[in-house]
C-alpha cells in the first residue's frame, strides 16, 4: 500500500510543471547564469539545479526557456549580450527593478519569438537599438517609466503585425511620433506616448488602427490641427493629447468614434465649436476640454451623452443660455465645470436633476436669476461656486442652499449687489451648513451687520466677508469657531474694537487647534487673490496661511496686548482703520508672522524693538501713524523700505535717513552761538559737492557715451493710447524727457539692445498687476513681452534699497559678471528718481515651488529624472557663487521659489546678490535676510551672521522638497510632523525612510537614487554647521548619482 500511495504522489506531483523532467537546453542555462552575473541581488539560479525549474524561468515542450519573469525583485544591474541566446523566450518582464544601461544591439529582433516585453520603471536608458526592429510575434511592449531617450523609428514597427499594446510613457523620446505604426501593426489596441517630448505634428496613418482603444500623447509638444483620420478609428474608447500646443477644431467627424469613453484636450490652442452632433458619443464618461480657446455655444445633443461623469469646459469663450439645455438626462455626472466663460441666462432647472453631482462651477459668467429650492436634490453636492454673477436674493438662496447637507465649499461672491445681509437667527436651522468648511459671500456690496447664523457654523474653517457694506461691531462668536482659521473682513464699514475673543481663535492660538485644520483635497481648485500678487490656485485647504483680514474698516480703540496669543497666525492685517494707543510689544510672541500691517491708523509712542526678533516677517508697515523714535534695527527691519514707515514724523534712524540724536523740533542750548559756522561749513560742503557731482557727471557721460545706452524717447517711439500710467505704477510720465535710463550689459542678446524704458512699460502694460509673476522681500516681479516676442522678468525694487545711486549701478553692474548656465542672468537695469528695475532672463516653467505645491498636477509632471537633474543644476549654480564668482556670493535665501525652470526644466538660481543692494559689505543676517518660513538655518537664530553653510542647510531643504513633495513646514500637520526636517530624520530613526518618498515617485524603479539624495540631503540638514558638507562635495555627490543611466546619453 506504501509503494501505490508514493507513486501516486509522484504522478500527482510530476502533473503539477508543465515542463518535461529533461534537463534544459546547456545554452539557455548558460546564458542565465551569465545574465545573472550581471544583476545584484543574486538569484536563487544555481547549476545544480535544473534551469526549467529555476525561479522566475519557464520551459516550452523543447526544453528551451520560453518565459523569464522576475517583476519587482529588486534587481540592479544592466541586460546583458547573453539574454539574446535566449531564442525561444516569448515572455519577458523584469518590469519595477532598477536595472539600467543601454539595451544591446539587436536585442528585438534577436528574440524573435518574443510576445511581450515588459521593461517598464526600470533606469534603462540610451536610444532604442539602432537598425533594430520589433519581431513579427510581438503582442505587447512596455518601456514606460525609463530614461530613453533620441526618437522611434517608423521602421522599428516594421515586422510587428501582431503588435497589441505599445507604451513608451514617461521617458525622453524627442522628435515625431512614428507615421506607419497602423500602416504595420494594424492590430494595434494601446498607444502611449504621454510624458515625452515628441514634437511636431500628430502623424496621418491613426485612421488605419482599426483595434486602437487608447491614444494618449498627453504632456508632449505636439503642435498643429488634430487630424481628422483619427476619426476613422472607430473602436477608439480613448483620446488624451492634454498639455500640448495644438490649435484648430475639433473636427465633426470625431462623433463617428462611438466607443470614445474619455476625450481629454485640455491645455491647448483649440478653436472653434464644440461639434454639434457630439450628443452620438453616447458612451463619453469624462469630456476635458479646458483652457482652449473654444467659442459657440454648448451643443444640444451634448445632454445625451448619458455615461458622463465629468465635464470641464472652464476657461473658453463659450456662450449662450444655459438655461435652454436639459440636463436632465446626465444622471451620472459628479463634476461639472463651466467657469470663466460667457454663459447668460438663470441657473439651469434642469441641473438639479443630475442627482449624483459633487462639484459645480459656473463662476464668472453672465449669469441672472435666483437659486431656486430644486437645487436641495444634489444632496451629494459638497462643491459649489457660483461667484461673478449677477445673481439675486441672497437670503432667500442662503435658505435653500442649507439644504444642502453635505455642501462644504460654498463660493458665492460679486452676486446680489447692495441686498441685505439678514440677521435672521432663525433663517437657519440647526442642521444647515453643519458641513461647511468653505464661505465666500465678499464683493457683493452688502448691507447689514455680520449674521449671527454664522455661528451655527462649527466646520467653518475659510470665510470671506470683504468688499461689502458691512456695518456693526466685529462678534465676539467669531473667536469661537473651532475650525476657523482664515478670516477676511476687509473693506467694510465696522465699528467698536477688536473682540477679545478672537485673541483665543483655537486653530491660531493654539497647537492643537492649528493640527486639527483639514488636509482634505477640494473637489475643484479655488482661487485667491492676494494683495499684489496674481491668483493663486489651492487644492487644499490647508495650503491657505492662517490670515485675519481687518483692514479698511472703521475699527477703533486699543490693539489688545493679547492679541500676542494667536501663535499660528501668519497674516495680520489692520490698516487703515481708527486704532489708537500703542503698538503692544506682545505681538512679539507671533513667531509665524509673515506679513504685519498696522498702517493708516493714529497709533502713538514707539515702534517695540522686539518685533525684529520676527524673523519670518517678510511685509510690515506702520506708514501713517503717529509714531516716535527710532526705528528698531536687526532682524527683518533692515530689509524694509522707507515706504514701510511714512508718515510718522517723528520716527527716526537709519532707514529714513534721519538721526535719532536730534529729534525734530528740540532745541539746543547752544545751537544759537553756533549757527554762523554752521553756515559756513554747510557752505563749503554745498560748495565741495557740487564741484564733485559736476566733475562726476562730465564723467559719466563720457563713460556712458561707450556704453551700450539707449537713445532718447520721441514721440514717434510710443503711442499715448496704448499704455494706461496707473499712478499705483510709481513711474511717472516725465520718463519720457528721458529714455537713456536702460543699461544693457554686453553678455545680453540682440532681441533687447536697444531696449528703452518706454518698451518696458509697454512690455508691462505699466507694471499691470496682472502681469506679475513673482514677489518677495525685494520686491514684485513683473513678465514684460516686448514687441519682438521676447520675454523678459523685470523686478521691480521695492523702497530706497539703502544705497546711494553711484553705489546701486556699482554692485549691480558686479551681479552682472555673474554669469553661469544655472544663474538667472541679469541683462541689464535701470534707475531713475527713486525707482529701481533689474532686467533678468524669463524662465518659462516659473518657480520649483509652484510646480511642487500650487500647480494641478504639477508634481505629476516633475518625475524622479527631472527632479534629479533640478538638484543637479541648482547645487551647480550655487557652488559657482560660492567657489568660482568674486567675490565670492552667499545667497541668504535659497528656496524652491528661487530656482526657476526653462523651458527644459533646467533649474537657475534666481535672487543671488540682491542682499548686497542693501549694505552690500557686510555678512550680518539681519541686514540681508528676507527670512522664509522652513529654509533658516537652526544658528541664525543665534549668531545671525550669514555664512556659506547657512546656504547648505536651505538648499538640503529643497532637496528634502523634491524628494518628498511636502512643503518645509505645514502648520496643520500632527507636533512630530509639522516641520518637513523633523519629519524626514525621525522616518529614517524608525528605519522607515522610504515612507517619506513622494507618493509619484514610488514603484518606478528610482529607490536606490533617491536613497542617495535623501542621504546627501541629510547631510546638509545637519544642526552643526560644521557637520554639513561644502557645496563642491555636495555637487560631487549629487552628479554621481544616476550617472550609470547617464553615460549613454
Amino acid at each position: 500500500m506504501p509503494y501505490y500511495l508514493f507513486m501516486l504522489i509522484l504522478v500527482l506531483y510530476l502533473s503539477c510543471f508543465p515542463n518535461p523532467i529533461h534537463a534544459c537546453n546547456q545554452l539557455d542555462q548558460d546564458s542565465l547564469l551569465s545574465f545573472s552575473l550581471t544583476i545584484s541581488p543574486p538569484l536563487n539560479w544555481t547549476s545544480d539545479l535544473d534551469c526549467c525549474l529555476w525561479e522566475g524561468i519557464a520551459c516550452d515542450g523543447n526544453n528551451r526557456v520560453s518565459r523569464l519573469w522576475l517583476p519587482s525583485q529588486g534587481l540592479r544591474g544592466f541586460i546583458s549580450l547573453s539574454i539574446l541566446n535566449l531564442t525561444g523566450l516569448n515572455q519577458l518582464n523584469v518590469s519595477h527593478n532598477y536595472l539600467s544601461g543601454t539595451l544591446p544591439d539587436q536585442f528585438f529582433s534577436s528574440l524573435i519569438h518574443l510576445e511581450i516585453i515588459d521593461l517598464s520603471y526600470n533606469r534603462l536608458s540610451g536610444p532604442l537599438p539602432p537598425t533594430d526592429s520589433l519581431p513579427i510575434t510581438i503582442q505587447k511592449l512596455d518601456l514606460s517609466s525609463n530614461h530613453f531617450n533620441g526618437t522611434v523609428q517608423s521602421l522599428f514597427f516594421q515586422p510587428g503585425w501582431n503588435l497589441t499594446a505599445f507604451n513608451v510613457s514617461n521617458n525622453s523620446f524627442a522628435g515625431p511620433i512614428p507615421s506607419s505604426i497602423c500602416t504595420n501593426s494594424a492590430s494595434v489596441q494601446f498607444l502611449d506616448f504621454s510624458f515625452n517630448e515628441f514634437s511636431g505634428q500628430i502623424p496621418l496613418g491613426f485612421g488605419g488602427c482599426s483595434k486602437l482603444e487608447v491614444l494618449r500623447a498627453d504632456f508632449n509638444r505636439l503642435s498643429g490641427p488634430i487630424p481628422s483620420d483619427i476619426y476613422k478609428a472607430g473602436a477608439l474608447q480613448e483620446i488624451s493629447f492634454p498639455v500640448n500646443k495644438l490649435n484648430g477644431t475639433i473636427g465633426g467627424r470625431i462623433v463617428n468614434l462611438t466607443n470614445l469613453r474619455i476625450l481629454t484636450l485640455y491645455g491647448n490652442g483649440l478653436t472653434g465649436v464644440i461639434p454639434q452632433d457630439i450628443g452620438k458619443l453616447s458612451n463619453l464618461e469624462e469630456l476635458l476640454l479646458h483652457i482652449n480657446l473654444l467659442t459657440g455655444t454648448l451643443p444640444p445633443s451634448l445632454m445625451n451623452c448619458t455615461n458622463l461623469k465629468t465635464l470641464n469646459l472652464r476657461v473658453n469663450w463659450l456662450q449662450g443660455e444655459l438655461a435652454l439645455l436639459n440636463f436632465s438626462n446626465l444622471a451620472q455626472l459628479t463634476t461639472l465645470d463651466l467657469g470663466n466663460n460667457n454663459f447668460t441666462g438663470a441657473l439651469p432647472v434642469s441641473l438639479y436633476s443630475c442627482k449624483s453631482l459633487t462639484a459645480v462651477r459656473l463662476a464668472t459668467n453672465q449669469l441672472v436669476g435666483q437659486v431656486l429650492p430644486d437645487i436641495v436634490a444634489l444632496q451629494s453636492l459638497s462643491f459649489l461656486s457660483l461667484s461673478n454673477n449677477s445673481l439675486t436674493n441672497f437670503t432667500g438662496a442662503i435658505k435653500i442652499l442649507m439644504g444642502c447637507k453635505n455642501l462644504s465649499t460654498l463660493i458665492i461672491s460679486k452676486n446680489f449687489y447692495n441686498e441685505s445681509i439678514s440677521d435672521d437667527q432663525n433663517m437657519m436651522d440647526s442642521a444647515g451648513f453643519q458641513n461647511l468648511q468653505v464661505l465666500g459671500l465678499g464683493g457683493c456690496g452688502f448691507t447689514g451687520e455680520i449674521p449671527s447664523w454664522l455661528a451655527k457654523l462649527r466646520k467653518l474653517e475659510v470665510v470671506d466677508l470683504s468688499q461689502n457694506q458691512i456695518t456693526g461691531s466685529i462678534p465676539g462668536w467669531l473667536g469661537t469657531l473651532p475650525s476657523l482659521f482664515y478670516m477676511d473682513l476687509s473693506y467694510n464699514l465696522l465699528l467698536g474694537s477688536f473682540p477679545m475673543e478672537l485673541t483665543q481663535m483655537p486653530t491660531l492660538a493654539t497647537e492643537q487647534g492649528a493640527d486639527e485644520i483639514s488636509r482634505s483635497y477640494l473637489e475643484l481648485p479655488v482661487f485667491v487673490q492676494p494683495n499684489n500678487a496674481s491668483f493663486m490656485q489651492y487644492n487644499q485647504l490647508a495650503n491657505l496661511p492662517p490670515a485675519i483680514y481687518l483692514n479698511n474698516n472703521n475699527i477703533s480703540g486699543n490693539i489688545p496686548i493679547e492679541i500676542g496669543q494667536l501663535k499660528f497666525i501668519h497674516v495680520l492685517d489692520l490698516s487703515n482703520n481708527n486704532f489708537s494707543g500703542t503698538i503692544p510689544d506682545q505681538l512679539s510672541n507671533l513667531t509665524n508672522l509673515e506679513k504685519l500691517d498696522l498702517s493708516g491708523n493714529h497709533l502713538t509712542g514707539e515702534i517695540p524693538a522686539s518685533l525684529s526678533s520676527l524673523h519670518f516677517l517678510s511685509s510690515f508697515s506702520v506708514a501713517y501713524n503717529n509714531l516716535q523714535g527710532p526705528v528698531p534695527t536687526g532682524g527683518q527691519f533692515d530689509t524694509f523700505s522707507t515706504s514701510s514707515f511714512e508718515g510718522n514724523q517723528g520716527l527716526c534712524g537709519p532707514v529714513l535717513h534721519h538721526s535719532c540724536s536730534i529729534q525734530p523740533g528740540s532745541r539746543n542750548p547752544s545751537a544759537p552761538n553756533k549757527i554762523p559756522q554752521k553756515k559756513i561749513i554747510i557752505g563749503l560742503i554745498l560748495g565741495i559737492c557740487f564741484g564733485v557731482g559736476f566733475t562726476l557727471t562730465v564723467l559719466a557721460l563720457m563713460i556712458l557715451s561707450n556704453r551700450r545706452i539707449l537713445p532718447k524717447c520721441g514721440p514717434e517711439k510710443i503711442d499715448s493710447d496704448s499704455i494706461s500710467f496707473n499712478s499705483n505704477s510709481g513711474i511717472s510720465t516725465e520718463l519720457c524727457k528721458d529714455a537713456s535710463l536702460v543699461i544693457v550689459f554686453p553678455n545680453n542678446t540682440d532681441e533687447i539692445k536697444n531696449l528703452t524704458i518706454f518698451e518696458i512699460l509697454k512690455a508691462t502694460d505699466n507694471f499691470n498687476q496682472a502681469n506679475i509673476i513673482g514677489c518677495g522681500g525685494f520686491g514684485l516681479v513683473y513678465k514684460a513681452t516686448l514687441e519682438n516676442g521676447t520675454k523678459l522678468a523685470v523686478k521691480k525694487l521695492s523702497g530706497d534699497m539703502g544705497l546711494m545711486e553711484r553705489e546701486f549701478k556699482a554692485e549691480v553692474e558686479a551681479l552682472s559678471t555673474a554669469q553661469h548656465k544655472n544663474l538667472v542672468s541679469l541683462q541689464g537695469y535701470c534707475v531713475h528718481d527713486g525707482f529701481r528695475l533689474l532686467i533678468y532672463s524669463y524662465m518659462e516653467n516659473g518657480s520649483l515651488d509652484y510646480w511642487l505645491h500650487e500647480k494641478i498636477d504639477g508634481s505629476v509632471q516633475l518625475d524622479w529624472p527631472t527632479r534629479l537633474r533640478i538638484a543637479q543644476g541648482a547645487s551647480c549654480g550655487l557652488a559657482y557663487m560660492h567657489q568660482i564668482c568674486e567675490p565670492h556670493i552667499v545667497h541668504r535665501d535659497i528656496k524652491s521659489s528661487n530656482i526657476l525652470l526653462d523651458d527644459k526644466f533646467e533649474a537657475h538660481v534666481a535672487d543671488f546678490g540682491l542682499s548686497r543692494l542693501i549694505l552690500p559689505y557686510h555678512t550680518h543676517v539681519t541686514t540681508e535676510l528676507v527670512g522664509t518660513l522652513g529654509y533658516i538655518p537652526p544658528e541664525y537664530g543665534q549668531s545671525w551672521i550669514a555664512t556659506l553653510r547657512g546656504d547648505i542647510y536651505s538648499f538640503g531643504i529643497v532637496m528634502l522638497e523634491l524628494l518628498t513633495g511636502k512643503r518645509p513646514v505645514e502648520v496643520s500637520k500632527p507636533k512630530m510632523s509639522r516641520e518637513l526636517v523633523v519629519w524626514v530624520q525621525q522616518m529614517r530613526s524608525e528605519g522607515k525612510h522610504d515612507e517619506v518618498f513622494d507618493p509619484l515617485l514610488k514603484g518606478r524603479g528610482f529607490e536606490e537614487e533617491m536613497s542617495q539624495v535623501l542621504d546627501v540631503a541629510c547631510l546638509c540638514v545637519n544642526q552643526n554647521p560644521l557637520k554639513r558638507p561644502t557645496i563642491t562635495e555636495v555637487v560631487d555627490w549629487l552628479q554621481n548619482v544616476g550617472a550609470d543611466r547617464q553615460q549613454s546619453k
